[in-house]
């Protein structure tokens, strides 16, 4: 568990993140994180949420021409 630490920035209030929690996450200064509203509470990711539902349609969409695309490798 981390505990982190809200700082005033400006007029804004941010978050101070642990280097450690940083290294883990694999971003730094200038990256986007996001956060997303779970049942649980919010989960902190460097991933975007809306690539993930961009390749599970393409994923889909692959699965369903299978045969078309092995077709047209050949």
């Amino acid at each position: 568990m981390a505990v982190l630490k809200l700082a005033t920035i400006g007029t804004s209030t941010g978050v101070v993140i642990p280097k450690e929690m940083l290294t883990r996450l694999k971003v730094g200064k200038g990256d986007t994180l996001y956060a997303i509203e779970t049942a649980d509470g919010y989960l902190l990711t460097p991933y975007d949420p809306s690539i993930d539902d961009q390749l599970k349609a393409g994923r889909e969409f692959m699965k369903q021409y299978r045969d078309t695309f092995k077709a047209l490798a050949e």
